[in-house]
């Protein structure tokens, strides 16, 4: 099989050569530049398309557009730029590439389990093949989807993948388009989804040439950290908003991932109606979304609802899920005891704010945050069913803006954490680890990058001032310890050490994940199709009970404690035994629970058939 997604920018390969087209209407004269050879100007419409068909282009062509200053840009929609951004864009022919996958058609989102990987440290040698020998050891743990950090090119030949900017172009170090269909396609081999992260909300400060080229992409309007944001509501916005749906159809279409990341959406400045975020949705739901299962993952710290609403008929209407930070982050201020920062929004009864996370998707719906000086956050979410949060203790933001990476393990008394693993994937939301935290990986996470000499400076300086606000980086040389972004060494300590999942104590840590996984597949996700909504939670005297409504009249049931001494006298749960540790009967039939104890019952509904 063979997929093309077909779209109005770039370079397009048909029976009788290539066609050029670019889109400057700030602009009068463009040439296009390929091979080497001299400059041919290309036909400018009314609209601002210039364009130019070449008979004797093919595939493998190197081009670039000349502006009326002399500078050479890279194409903003190449499909691949071989020697980073700043250097000629290559023709790709989609067509290329024989797909194996013909009779794929995605899996619901009930079944989700997510691993979220970073290309270039999950495996040593960082590349798109070397990823792809390691899914059949993803399958085995118990995991059902693959949400891959931005590849779209970035400057360098390292970073995280949230300063791209040309968002069609795989990234080079991690291999060719062809390649990354590869992984995608042995992925569906495998009965793996794939999301792809995007980042529809700036460009990367480096090697961004359409302020040069094509101004009329930002709104000056509309300020952001990053500059003028890009231009979805002002004059020309049109062809601004297309060139971003088209990329999220070019990713589900021509690369066949089974949907989309979307980074940071509160960060997006559109004041239209229906805005970006909605547009894209209705795209990829009305378009490959009619062939296949198609999902979309917001991340958004307003805590947007009102983007996860469910129709008539359950299916979303909007975006299948979002990041749920709240709950990552009154676990982590509940295993860790950390109240810095944003934890303090947490610190007030972990316990509680963990077990609101857990029944209803959202901590913050709407009340006032103390981090953020009284501003009101959030929208009511209890309405919602739970398959709409994906939770986690850990992310790459996460472990990775902590000053050395550190991971949770690490951190946290492990009696905790083993019962937070416990009710977090043993729930009806939808889980998701970090690559290596199956098996607790010792390797750290830093924060990584490869920008040109005076913006290196410029990020490694800024960085250690960030942290200088904290106690323990107070002084010069505790900040001085912190590792450099820019040096290679910072990322070559990221990359997962694969031998540790047969050493002790990690093989340990990964078989327990595993099993927790094998009882979500067989008891739980057979129950979360329909599950309707919200549950409740409450304190049985130290402990913690979380009820859910599951499909058909079912009931799950948690009940977990998170203190530091022996409860005992805790009434038993209604229903049959799923998951129990550390827990003991009383002579008198109640429970007594150690610290870090679980138990998780679900309960049938007899009158449903």
């Amino acid at each position: 099989m063979k997929y093309t997604h077909t779209m109005p920018f770039g370079a397009a390969v048909h029976d009788n050569g290539v066609r050029f087209t670019f889109w400057a209407p700030d602009t009068a004269l463009i040439a296009l530049e390929r091979n080497g050879l001299a400059a041919a100007p290309m036909t400018r419409d009314a609209d601002g398309w210039h364009r130019l068909d070449v008979p004797d282009a093919r595939a493998g062509d190197r081009y670039q557009f000349r502006l009326p200053d002399g500078h050479l840009v890279p194409d903003p929609a190449s499909r691949s730029n071989p020697d980073d951004v700043h250097a000629a864009s290559e023709v790709v022919d989609p067509q290329a590439y024989d797909w194996k996958d013909a009779e794929w058609r995605g899996r619901p989102w009930t079944e989700a389990v997510i691993y979220e990987l970073h290309i270039g440290t999950f495996t040593p040698e960082g590349t798109f093949v070397a990823a792809q020998r390691r899914l059949a050891d993803l399958v085995a743990l118990g995991i059902t989807v693959i949400e891959i950090l931005p590849v779209a090119d970035f400057p360098g030949a390292r970073g995280w993948g949230y300063d791209g900017v040309l968002l069609f172009a795989p990234t080079a170090p991690y291999g060719t388009p062809d390649e990354l269909k590869a992984l995608v396609d042995a992925a569906h081999g495998l009965g793996l989804m794939v999301l792809m992260d995007v980042v529809y909300n700036h460009f990367g400060p480096e090697g961004n040439y359409l302020h040069a080229g094509s101004p009329s992409f930002f709104n000056a309007a509309h300020q952001t950290p990053w500059g003028s944001a890009i231009n979805y509501d002002g004059d020309s916005s049109r062809t601004v908003r297309d060139f971003f749906v088209h990329n999220a159809l070019y990713w589900v279409e021509e690369f066949r991932c089974d949907g989309l990341r979307m980074d940071a959406v509160h960060a997006i400045r559109d004041d239209s109606s229906p805005d970006i975020v909605e547009e894209i949705c209705a795209a990829l739901r009305d378009g490959p979304g009619r062939e296949r299962q198609i999902h979309i993952v917001l991340e958004n710290d307003a805590n947007g609802a009102h983007y996860l609403e469910r129709g008539a008929d359950g299916r979303p209407l909007t975006a299948t899920a979002q990041w749920n930070d709240d709950l990552h982050h009154a676990a982590h201020v509940l295993v860790t005891g950390d109240t810095d920062g944003y934890y303090a929004d947490y610190a007030d009864d972990p316990v509680a704010q963990f077990g609101l996370a857990l029944a209803q998707g959202f901590v913050y719906q709407g009340q006032a945050s103390v981090f953020r000086d009284g501003e009101h956050r959030g929208e009511k979410s209890d309405q919602l069913p739970l398959a709409a949060f994906v939770s986690f203790l850990q992310t790459h933001d996460q472990v990775g803006n902590r000053a050395f990476g550190d991971r949770i393990d690490a951190l946290a008394d492990p009696a905790p954490l083993r019962a937070a693993y416990a009710c977090l994937l043993l729930s009806p939301h939808a889980p998701m680890l970090f690559m290596g935290e199956e098996y607790a990986a010792s390797t750290p996470f830093l924060y990584f990058c490869d920008f040109g000499p005076e913006l290196a400076a410029a990020v490694s300086d800024g960085r250690r001032a960030e942290f200088g606000k904290f106690a323990a980086f107070g002084d010069e040389a505790a900040r001085a310890r912190i590792p450099d972004p820019n040096a290679a060494s910072t990322f070559e300590a990221s990359k997962l050490k694969w031998e540790e999942r047969e050493q002790s104590p990690h093989r340990e840590f990964m078989a327990h994940i595993a099993q927790l996984l094998a009882i979500r597949h067989r008891a739980l996700v057979p129950r979360l199709a329909g599950q309707p909504r919200g549950g409740r939670h409450w304190r049985d005297g130290e402990a913690l009970r979380v009820e859910w409504p599951l499909a058909n009249g079912a009931t799950l049931q948690l009940l977990a404690h998170f203190g530091t001494q022996k409860a005992s006298g805790i009434r038993q749960l209604a229903g049959q035994a799923i998951y129990t540790d550390g827990i003991t009967t009383d002579l008198n039939d109640t429970l007594s629970m150690a610290p870090g104890s679980v138990c998780i019952t679900l309960q049938e509904d007899n009158t449903h058939g």
